[in-house]
């Protein structure tokens, strides 16, 4: 079976994880800090910080504070219009002929 998924859920929990950490620690919020002011509590943001496991509403109110809600709101913003279904993307394209046209 061929698989067109190159980042499994968990690579994803894991750049998530990854980039909000380092977000924290380059504005200079200690942990506490960062609790205090998203209203997260403390245990939340440590574990979400150790494993990636968050609720939605908490990711949210750790990003308006660390100022990246927009990129929240571009989330599954695409128009559908462009993307093949699934049976498209599978047909076998037409390979360009090889050699001389007659």
């Amino acid at each position: 079976m061929l698989s067109f998924i190159s980042r499994t859920p968990n690579d994803v929990l894991e750049t998530i994880r990854r980039n909000f950490k380092e977000r924290r620690l380059a504005i200079g919020y200690t942990q506490e800090a960062l609790a205090k002011r998203s209203g997260v509590s403390l245990g939340s943001l440590k574990r979400f910080e150790r494993t990636g496991q968050v609720s939605l509403e908490s990711l949210v109110k750790i990003g308006a504070i660390l100022d990246v809600l927009s990129d929240f709101e571009k989330l599954c913003s695409q128009s559908l219009e462009h993307i093949e279904s699934l049976d498209e993307i599978l047909k076998e394209k037409p390979k360009p002929k090889r050699g001389r046209q007659q």
